[in-house]
């Protein structure tokens, strides 16, 4: 082992290869195979030889430059919240949380950013503290879509004005993308994709432009997508799926 080699080197720890293993990568050969093609990094250093130890709650592991969670301690899951259930996990008042649906699971859990009480859809929840806090910085622009049925009859030429951006009482905002999914006398639907996170701010736009939201559903956050999943279900992310999320926030 090359002195190199030997500073990343946790003789306590799990053979590299086997913590790739159980992370989802592959079998244990198709991993042994990754590390010799230097397709495997540890802490931003390429390993290519097979006898290191890593502790996998201390080390960042990437292959072919994507992050691989490898703590099983760490856990992130999707959960598609009802309309009336309040974005905290707990409530003074006894109203209904996001802890109901995950009251199960023995990790403690927090809620990466909010739904408001009246919109249902897409939350995700996470132990992770470093993930949880980049997806909900602003810095790191992580976008998410919405779809919605609004007051009135919505315009093709709608979505120019909301691209091009608009002015909210708290500053300027626009969204990255506009689709006008049905447009009828009384009411339409569109679809929006943002990377703002200022409260409500999907209801407070089409108040502006005077097409009151009616109802609103989020369905995907970054490249997490609702999916399958029914009002009060959840599903853990994991996998190839979870190093996406990791790598769109640069872990």
């Amino acid at each position: 082992m090359s002195r190199f080699t030997q500073n990343l080197h946790d003789p306590e720890g799990e053979r590299l290869q086997k913590v790739l293993a159980h992370a989802g990568v592959g079998s244990r050969r198709a991993c042994e195979e990754l590390i010799e093609e230097g397709r495997v990094s540890v802490d931003g250093h390429i390993v290519t030889q097979l006898g290191i130890r890593v502790d996998p709650s201390r080390v960042a592991i990437h292959v072919d430059g994507n992050r691989i969670q490898v703590d099983e301690s760490k856990l992130t899951v999707a959960l598609y919240k009802p309309p009336g259930v309040v974005s905290t996990m707990q409530d003074d008042q006894g109203r209904k949380t996001l802890q109901d649906f995950v009251q199960d699971r023995a990790e403690r859990l927090f809620h990466v950013g909010r739904l408001d009480v009246d919109t249902e859809g897409l939350i995700l929840l996470s132990n992770d503290g470093e993930l949880t806090h980049r997806l909900t910085h602003p810095s790191f622009e992580v976008p998410k879509t919405y779809i919605a049925r609004v007051e009135g009859t919505v315009t093709r030429g709608l979505g120019k004005v909301l691209e091009k951006g608009i002015t909210l009482e708290d500053g300027p905002v626009k969204v990255d993308e506009f689709v006008l999914r049905e447009s009828a006398r009384k009411n339409s639907i569109i679809e929006v994709t943002l990377h703002s996170g200022r409260n409500r701010i999907v209801r407070r736009i089409m108040d502006e432009v005077g097409h009151p939201v009616m109802e609103l559903v989020r369905t995907c956050f970054g490249n997490i997508t609702i999916g399958r999943l029914k009002p009060g279900q959840t599903r853990v992310i994991g996998g190839s799926e979870l190093s996406a999320l990791m790598n769109l926030v640069d872990l």
